[in-house]
């Protein structure tokens, strides 16, 4: 779905929605997804406490916490996806929130890389480059809400490490 398609919606699911089920809950982002402005900006901040409740584990704990909330977002977002009619509903966030959580342990704790993770890995959600223009248009379901977001994550993680090596 294009972008422009995704952000067009005329309504957003309602609370009675969020708390019909724990799936519903998380993919939409415990309620970020409601946002009426920017869900999906609100939803990666949701990135940043999933990530401090997971910094203090080691970092291949991390790593394997994030591919379950991967796991789990393929199931819950489809499912969400299926009960609201649209596969990739802009209010489904859960998306975000964990390809945010991924680029945060790979950058030094610190307002200044916190931000700049935000800001890179948002820019690439919203803009789409390829390969991620592809999968969105092409992996539909669960999986295709949360890969596009993963390259979105992998390409900002690219850009903060070659920023990591300059400075």
């Amino acid at each position: 779905m294009s972008i422009l398609a995704k952000h067009s919606q005329s309504s957003l699911p309602s609370w009675r929605l969020l708390w019909s089920h724990p799936l519903h809950c998380l993919s939409l982002g415990l309620g970020t997804g409601l946002s009426p402005k920017a869900p999906g900006t609100v939803g990666t901040l949701l990135g940043f406490p999933l990530y401090w409740l997971l910094m203090h584990l080691p970092l291949t704990q991390q790593w394997l916490a994030l591919a379950a909330l991967f796991l789990l977002g393929v199931w819950c977002c489809a499912f969400t996806g299926r009960a609201l009619g649209v596969s990739d509903h802009g209010a489904i966030v859960w998306d975000e929130v964990v390809a945010m959580a991924a680029v945060l342990v790979t950058v030094p704790s610190g307002f200044g890389w916190g931000a700049a993770a935000f800001a890179l890995f948002r820019l690439f959600d919203i803009w789409k480059p390829f390969p991620i223009s592809w999968v969105d248009q092409r992996v539909k379901g669960g999986l295709g809400v949360m890969l596009d977001d993963v390259l979105a994550a992998f390409m900002a993680i690219v850009v903060l490490q070659w920023l990591k090596g300059i400075m």
